[in-house]
């Protein structure tokens, strides 16, 4: 087997073949467009077993992936950790497009359990309206503490609640109160709250659309005590399909849930993962926090850990792993049903 390994970038693509012992045996670089892409299938035919390694940059190698696989191609993703530590410990010295592609191969004929690149499927669209809504989430922040500030200008005895910027009925009393007010200060803090008003209706709008997204991809997250819409929404996208993970103890490194041994000796002892997909990380840790206060049975559980001699952090950790379990289970179910519905429909249709 030829492992190909490939440096993505806008404008081109560099190639580096590799045998199975990591010997360099050719090397290419072909635009990054679909006519490239033809290039690069073409070229890879000469050899007849071929895996493709690219360095896991999604925007950047998206298409490139999509062609790859729709031409009948297997394909994994290096993540730049991985390729990084290989190109250190490389004879070659420097940086290049062909030292990456290089690193890159090599990465993969180390690793055997390098994630598999998929075509893209609904989880895609969960993951581009969550992160589309968090920067307007964003903006919105930042538009209030703006608006703020013009309003204690303007008049310093003016209270508005917490959070309050977002809620219809304050926006429409500040709207009056600013309606005859003269001046720049007025006339910034009317536009801005106009803005605040805009993208407040916006989110709305996307969460409503990722809450029917989410009941149809995935509707057994939302039984998850703590989890609501919002979370759901992130372990979709941030996952992009539970069948690239092995076992839960995969799925736990991929939501940095696994904790690290750092024991010598005599002692043994882990420490907090800092890890994994974070977006991911934090909607289990918002999960567990929302049980902790009573919802569900991770209040119980932190009580018995405390118990025990643990802190409460390191309860919560041991919480928010338990919780990573939980939602591997649950979509590994979720994957099985679809599928099967699948085939079922399949059938019926012959």
């Amino acid at each position: 087997m030829v492992v190909i390994g490939i440096d993505a970038h806008k404008r081109t693509h560099t190639l580096v073949a590799v045998d199975q012992v990591g010997r360099k045996l050719a090397e290419r670089t072909v635009r990054a467009m679909a006519e490239g892409h033809a290039d690069i299938a073409a070229w890879a035919a000469q050899w007849p077993t071929v895996l493709f390694a690219i360095e896991d940059c999604r925007h950047v190698s998206r298409r490139l992936e999509g062609d790859l696989l729709r031409a009948g191609h297997r394909v994994v993703r290096v993540t730049t950790q991985l390729m990084a530590g290989q190109r250190r410990s490389g004879r070659e010295r420097g940086k290049s497009d062909p030292i990456d592609a290089l690193a890159v191969a090599r990465v993969a004929l180390r690793e055997p359990d390098l994630p598999m690149a998929h075509l893209d499927g609904p989880s895609r669209e969960v993951k581009l309206l969550a992160d589309y809504r968090d920067n307007l989430v964003t903006q919105r922040t930042r538009i209030c503490s703006q608006l703020r500030w013009h309003l204690h200008e303007l008049d310093p005895e003016l209270e508005i609640p917490s959070r309050g910027l977002r809620r219809r009925c304050v926006q429409d009393r500040l709207s009056q109160h600013l309606a005859d007010m003269p001046g720049i200060v007025a006339q910034l803090a009317r536009e801005l709250l106009e803005r605040c008003r805009q993208l407040t209706v916006r989110i709305n709008q996307l969460e409503s659309q990722l809450r029917k997204l989410v009941q149809t991809l995935a509707p057994q997250l939302l039984a998850i005590p703590g989890c609501g819409v919002l979370g759901a929404a992130t372990i979709i996208g941030e996952t992009a399909g539970v069948h690239r993970f092995r076992s839960k103890a995969a799925f736990a490194r991929f939501t940095g849930t696994a904790p690290i041994p750092v024991w010598s000796g005599n002692s043994s002892r882990v420490r907090l993962n800092r890890g994994g997909n974070r977006r991911l990380n934090s909607a289990l840790h918002m999960i567990a926090v929302t049980q902790t206060r009573g919802v569900g049975p991770g209040k119980a559980y932190v009580e018995r850990l405390m118990a025990e001699g643990k802190t409460r952090t390191e309860a919560v950790r041991l919480l928010r792993r338990r919780i990573s379990d939980v939602v591997y289970r649950t979509l590994k179910r979720t994957d099985t049903t679809a599928s099967q519905t699948s085939d079922h429909k399949m059938a019926m249709a012959a």
